[in-house]
């Protein structure tokens, strides 16, 4: 099936915090490979590894010192091998996480690029002579905090990176860069991975004249001052689209592959998303932050959804409500109901919605995020602006296997804490209890697989008051009407038609449907009725 990945269901694997096979503390890909078991028993179609690669860990693999080699850490190529056999015997795709927008000043390509200004290599970053007073080439900002421009003493010029300093950018304006990271994709994809996670897509390139970005209009000073600017030529560049058709083409060579990218871009998300992924020569799906903040309400939903299709109509987005990057969606979706009942709400939502999905390890328990001291951080983002922003960490403590010391993850002192809340959501207490928020992911994920109009099938919006949200999914003569109550008191609808397994805190009298606090339903074959 050449596009298995539309309306897939994929589950995201921190390779750190997965499962820990040699007792340092740090999950590994043997350990992986022994949990493969789980991912395939709760009804995804792929697994996504965060990056695997050689790396001096200073974003924790986000800057890659060798891009077709396996982190001793994490194991060796031979590891991967394994995983890979044993998860496509499971009937799993494996996609792997590609960062080419930088990568760390360790790798080879940069300690010769930055050695003088006419090696071979020179070009290869990019480069920019400081103002007359010395500073900066513009006022580009680093995510991380401060510049995103690092003096460079040999060659008396800057160079732009985009996240840390020790993270530069490649220039892909120089097509043999372009060239250069292709062959490193190729390298994996011969080897039989079956796609790729493009990080930060729409950072490949930069404005060539390094025109400066303007700023927002804020009612508020945010956190990181990197919030403050409309990054129009940092990032987002229309050269982008012509290197998207070059990876496209050359996953097309390979028979069943996908590339999903991530769009980093919060004054223009949907709209970049749909761009990424219109027609049949760029990205196969894209998704954003989009669903990854507070908003939990009908018209979110709606306005993401219709706002995605009505730009892209031919394209293809990829939903998450939590990742490696954000606060679980169980801690920030907490007000809006008891948190395993928010959990299993968002469980249906997230599987109904038209698209593909992602899940974040440890959302199938309704895991939260980790409380964490100063002294226990690692992450640059949280260093930087603790304790307004408490950085990645939180959401990507160990996974939780059972409720013994440590959660069932290592033999040895886990990286990151494991603390008692954590322990308290593992899988070993939720595994076969019905109602558990893990037996409600496996029955939901069990009821969109057997129901192509949830993964295929378009979506009809109903104009129903807050906070209900309902919607109809149709594909040929086949329609599921969803319905879910995103509140905690008890709302009826007039309906037509019976909800099915596994649809929760929904009760139904004749025509009325009665869903309790943060209930769902679906209706095969149902219909609204005026009231």
């Amino acid at each position: 099936m050449t596009d298995w990945w539309r309306g897939s269901v994929t589950y995201q694997v921190y390779p750190r915090s997965f499962q820990d096979s040699d007792g340092d503390g740090i999950g590994d890909l043997p350990g992986i490979t022994r949990r493969l078991g789980h991912i395939a028993a709760l009804g995804a179609d792929a697994v996504w590894l965060s990056p695997i690669f050689p790396s001096p860990m200073a974003d924790m693999g986000y800057d890659v010192s060798d891009y077709t080699n396996i982190e001793p850490l994490f194991g060796t190529l031979a590891d991967f091998d394994t995983l890979l056999t044993v998860a496509h015997e499971l009937g799993l795709k494996v996609i792997i996480d590609q960062v080419i927008s930088h990568c760390s000043s360790e790798h080879p390509l940069f300690a010769e690029s930055r050695r003088d200004r006419t090696n071979p290599k020179a070009d290869w970053f990019i480069w920019a002579d400081a103002q007359p007073d010395g500073s900066p080439p513009n006022n580009w900002l680093s995510v991380f905090g401060g510049s995103a421009w690092e003096w460079d003493t040999r060659r008396r010029q800057y160079y732009l990176h985009n996240f840390l300093a020790s993270q530069p950018d490649f220039n892909f304006h120089n097509p043999e860069v372009q060239d250069y990271l292709l062959g490193t994709m190729r390298f994996w994809l011969e080897r039989g991975v079956d796609g790729f996670r493009l990080d930060t897509v729409n950072y490949y390139f930069h404005d060539a004249k390094l025109r400066s970005n303007p700023p927002l209009a804020l009612n508020a000073v945010p956190v990181n001052p990197y919030d403050m600017q409309d990054h129009l030529y940092s990032k987002t560049q229309p050269e982008n689209l012509a290197f998207l058709e070059r990876l496209r083409a050359l996953t097309d060579e390979f028979p069943n592959r996908m590339m999903v990218g991530e769009v980093g871009d919060a004054q223009r998300a949907v709209e970049v998303m749909g761009e990424y992924t219109s027609g049949q020569h760029r990205l196969h799906m894209a998704y954003s932050f989009e669903m990854l903040g507070d908003h939990y309400n009908a018209a979110f939903f709606r306005r993401a959804i219709e706002g995605f299709f009505k730009g892209a109509p031919d394209g293809w987005p990829c939903w998450a409500f939590s990742n490696h990057d954000v606060t679980r969606h169980a801690s920030r979706w907490a007000g809006h109901g008891a948190m395993a009942d928010v959990a299993r709400q968002a469980a249906a939502v997230l599987l109904s919605l038209e698209g593909s999905v992602c899940l974040y390890q440890g959302e199938e328990l309704g895991q939260t995020d980790t409380e964490l001291d100063y002294s226990d951080l690692t992450d640059p983002k949280g260093l930087r602006f603790w304790p307004e922003e408490k950085g990645r960490d939180g959401c990507r403590t160990p996974m939780v296997w059972d409720g013994t010391t440590h959660g069932g993850f290592t033999a040895g002192t886990p990286w990151l804490p494991v603390k008692p809340p954590q322990i308290g959501r593992n899988v070993a207490a939720q595994e076969g209890v019905a109602g558990s928020v893990l037996e409600t992911y496996r029955a939901v994920l069990a009821f969109r697989r057997a129901n192509p109009v949830l993964r295929l099938g378009a979506s009809r919006f109903h104009d129903l008051p807050e906070p209900v949200l309902a919607f109809t999914r149709h594909l040929g003569a086949e329609e599921m009407l969803c319905i879910f109550n995103l509140g905690t008191a008890p709302v009826t609808v007039a309906v037509e038609g019976h909800p099915t397994a596994p649809s929760f805190h929904a009760t139904q009298e004749g025509g009325a449907l009665t869903l309790g606090p943060n209930g769902f339903a679906w209706l095969p074959g149902g219909t609204l009725q005026a009231r």
